[in-house]
């Protein structure tokens, strides 16, 4: 049987990639650590070029997502590829926003991986992690309007089976959100599960002006439609358009 069509909403697709040891992985429920090299049906291999250009050539997204694992779980960021990657699909794609988390404790973090990647990262954007602000202080700092980085930046609030990653306390400072915020269920994250709608519904009841991105759990083109009922403007996909379960533009 082949896949259902992208669905017409205005909910976007936005493709993942997991970056882990200069390989794509496969992201399942959060549990890092049993990540293993990506199998796709878009493109051979675990190169993140070639993967990052078949999703984006798949899905039609004008946006990225980057995850680096390595960064995430302690790691030093894996800065050499990131800029290759970067500079490769700007040249392709003039218009892409890659939307990058790199598990940045703060602003500061951030600010440095940024003047590492020179002009590589006039096409990012920082996604800081509730998972890995260190504190209601660096909170305060990310989304500064007075900071060209801040104003690009987007918060990722993370959860794993009911409980909220967050050291932080994001989750409870809608006042300190910035314009975009990603609900990032990571138990649902490459799981049958389907998506989490109530938790996204609740967030955007708490800040109605800001724009939500789900994230995990999207099987096929019906869990898309039944994410966009919940307000979001796009939702986070790996697994779907890997494995086929989503066609392509």
């Amino acid at each position: 049987m082949l896949p259902m069509s992208l669905p017409a909403s205005p909910l976007a697709v936005i493709p993942v990639l997991d970056l882990r040891g200069g390989q794509v992985v496969h992201a399942r429920r959060g549990q890092r650590e049993r990540y293993a090299p990506i199998q796709s049906r878009l493109a051979p291999g675990s190169d993140p070029l070639r993967l990052a250009q078949a999703l984006l050539q798949h899905s039609g997204s004008t946006r990225l997502y980057l995850a680096d694992l390595d960064a995430l779980q302690g790691g030093p960021v894996q800065t050499a590829l990131l800029q290759r990657l970067v500079e490769a699909l700007r040249a392709e794609h003039p218009g892409l926003r890659l939307w990058l988390d790199a598990g940045w404790p703060d602003r500061d973090a951030a600010h440095t991986l940024w003047q590492q990647l020179g002009a590589a990262a006039t096409a990012l954007d920082p996604v800081f992690a509730s998972e890995a602000l260190r504190d209601p202080a660096a909170l305060a700092h990310c989304f500064d309007p007075q900071d060209a980085l801040g104003r690009r930046a987007l918060l990722s609030l993370d959860r794993r089976d009911g409980r909220t990653l967050d050291a932080a306390g994001a989750w409870q400072r809608p006042d300190l959100w910035p314009a975009q915020v990603i609900v990032m269920t990571l138990e649902r994250v490459g799981s049958a599960a389907g998506p989490d709608l109530d938790t996204l519904a609740a967030l955007r009841a708490l800040a109605p002006e800001k724009q939500f991105i789900g994230s995990g759990g999207i099987r096929d083109a019906a869990d898309l439609q039944a994410a966009a009922t919940t307000g979001a403007c796009g939702w986070l996909v790996a697994s779907a358009l890997h494995e086929g379960r989503l066609a392509g533009r």
